[in-house]
């Protein structure tokens, strides 16, 4: 099942190549009461390098070319990255914390794939770009607006979690210690004031920004403030997995085990999960197959740190097992070859009806993400290992 999967996301990733050359997949700009099951829509909208979620499309692609070694895929990504130099010379929509989604699979992943220098240091920079969000007065990574600003200028969001790994590798990779320290700071905030007392969280908490005094938590895509957002756990359960890869520090371990039992504890008969755990469900209630990729990719590298004896191994494993086997049966478009998306019924931002029921790429890349964890040891751009620099000859 995985490899058929996987193959039909590589011949649909060549084709969107082929046809829209570099432009990157957008959610499509539509009425929230528009739903992709209605009007059959299959395709993306399609426009420049210049919106956060851009890293996802090349990270698909070096993926399809440690999968395939094909060539079309190694140039398509080269030719990606070089896109990515140029938005960061230029400085173009990159007034946010998503530097990490971004640089981590492009120009990072051409440094673990190929060893290039010049991605090497382009992923460098993006790291000292990421560090300029770092506000030392209230000791946290401000995640959008500038600094000082009256509405964002004391908010961090769960979602930073998966950009941390970029700061880490820098540390890595220069021994300068202030990416490791900023990186350790938000991961001990996130953990602190965005997982709450039952394992759920929120997907945004605020601090004065002059102090860093804590204020609140809430919400800008959840249900509403008290509620748990469905992907904001489910990056909690990879992010948090991925800083105890980095630092060994095992309450992040922790962290990552319990968000992960919440997130498998409430999931529907078919085991993809709704946009909100605590939205109201009917007929018309939204899924969000995007978030279930990432908890699957989460939970497998989760369980990569687990012992062998470890009874949550099991429990873990099978539940990686039943969301994926949805997600190829019920949601993916292995029956719709004209489709540009690899999965349908994500969700973007319900309350602000934007992308309510479309193809979400970062699931798309989380997917094959997760396929090729299942099938070949994969490991996507998140950190460098030894199956990184696998190709299939």
């Amino acid at each position: 099942m995985w490899k058929q999967a996987i193959e039909d996301a590589v011949l649909k990733t060549r084709r969107n190549i082929e046809k829209h050359g570099l432009r990157f997949p957008h959610i499509i700009d539509k009425q929230p009461d528009r739903k992709l099951s209605a009007r059959g829509e299959s395709r993306y909208q399609w426009e420049e390098n210049n919106d956060w979620i851009d890293g996802f499309y090349t990270g698909m692609i070096w993926l399809c070319y440690q999968y395939t070694g094909d060539e079309f895929f190694r140039e398509a990504a080269r030719a990606q990255v070089r896109s990515f130099s140029e938005r960061l010379d230029k400085d173009l929509f990159l007034d946010h914390h998503d530097i990490g989604f971004l640089y981590s699979l492009s120009a990072k992943a051409g440094w673990i794939v190929e060893k290039d220098v010049e991605a090497r240091q382009l992923a460098l920079r993006a790291a000292d770009k990421l560090m300029k969000r770092w506000r030392p007065r209230g000791q946290y990574i401000q995640a959008w607006g500038p600094e000082g600003d009256p509405r964002n200028g004391g908010r961090i969001i769960i979602d930073c979690l998966l950009n941390l790994p970029l700061l880490y590798w820098a540390y890595e990779q220069t021994g300068d210690a202030g990416y490791r320290d900023a990186a350790i700071i938000q991961a001990d905030k996130s953990r602190r004031y965005l997982v709450r007392g039952d394992d759920s969280s929120y997907h945004t908490f605020y601090f004065n920004s002059e102090d860093g005094t804590p204020i609140g938590g809430g919400t800008h895509q959840g249900y509403h403030d008290g509620s748990t957002w469905t992907r904001g756990q489910a990056w909690g359960i990879y992010g948090f997995a991925l800083s105890y890869r980095y630092t060994k520090n095992p309450l992040y371990l922790e962290t990552s085990r319990r968000m992960a039992d919440y997130f498998i504890e409430r999931l529907p008969e078919d085991q993809v999960v709704y946009w909100d755990f605590d939205v109201p469900v009917n007929e018309d209630t939204s899924r969000d197959s995007s978030a279930s990729a990432i908890a699957a990719a989460g939970l497998l590298e989760l369980i990569s740190h687990l012992d062998e004896k470890d009874p949550e191994r099991a429990k873990f494993g099978e539940a990686v097992r039943r969301t994926m086997e949805s997600l190829v049966e019920n949601y993916s478009t292995m029956a719709m070859p004209e489709a540009e998306g690899l999965i349908k019924h994500g969700s973007y931002h319900v309350r602000g009806g934007r992308g309510p029921d479309d193809f979400m790429i970062w699931g798309d890349y989380y997917y094959l993400e997760a396929l090729l964890r299942l099938e070949q040891g994969l490991t996507g751009y998140w950190y460098e290992s030894r199956i990184n620099g696998y190709r299939r000859s």
